[in-house]
């Protein structure tokens, strides 16, 4: 349903960041994403079944990632003419399907280091600067990581791999689905049930 390109940009991030953290406070965002890969190697480094990584990683989502937003935005145009019902589902397959996503793909990549180069302000909070260090010599990925602020809070809204935005590649991602379902929000929904039934929260 989706292509790979996203995805697989993702999960090195997030397995490039897997790298001792610095203590911090969420006011802090630059701390906010040192902080993430210590906490993401504890909820999935252990030889635990996938169900129980599935859950793992889908409450460091919930923590780290403003997934509301997130799922908004990638709804894109759609989101304006979906119903109710049809919003909060989209909102929790979203969430189940990425962590469904990371947590099965995170463990293939190994040997990468991560370290954060800097941070900026940003409208709605901050953009915090990174790079992915590969191994035998590979050229580093370049990782921008957009978080938003709410009373001194800082949650990821969007990681941008070289340049390129994730949230704006899945929403095109999205976008083609509806569009090969008749235009209609459902025939998405009904792919993400596909994808995420057997890992679906109890």
């Amino acid at each position: 349903m989706m292509r790979r390109s996203l995805l697989t940009a993702a999960f090195i991030v997030l397995a490039g960041a897997l790298a001792p953290a610095i203590p911090a406070a969420a006011a802090d965002p630059a701390a906010v994403i040192s902080n993430l890969g210590s906490r993401a190697l504890e909820v999935l480094s252990k030889n635990a079944p996938q169900s129980q990584r599935v859950a793992r990683f889908r409450e460091l989502l919930r923590e780290d990632f403003a997934v509301p937003e997130i799922a908004r935005f990638v709804l894109g145009r759609y989101w304006n003419v979906a119903t109710e019902e049809q919003r909060a589902e989209f909102v929790k397959l979203f969430e189940e399907y990425i962590a469904l996503a990371y947590s099965t793909r995170l463990a293939e990549y190994t040997g990468e280091t991560f370290k954060v180069t800097g941070s900026r302000p940003d409208a709605d909070g901050a953009v915090v600067s990174s790079q992915i260090l590969r191994p035998a010599g590979a050229a580093p990925v370049k990782v921008d990581w957009r978080l938003i602020g709410r009373n001194g809070v800082y949650k990821i809204s969007d990681v941008s791999v070289d340049g390129i935005s994730m949230a704006v590649t899945q929403r095109s991602e999205f976008a083609s689905v509806i569009q090969h379902n008749g235009g209609q929000v459902q025939g998405l929904i009904t792919q993400l049930r596909e994808k995420t039934g057997n890992f679906a929260p109890r």
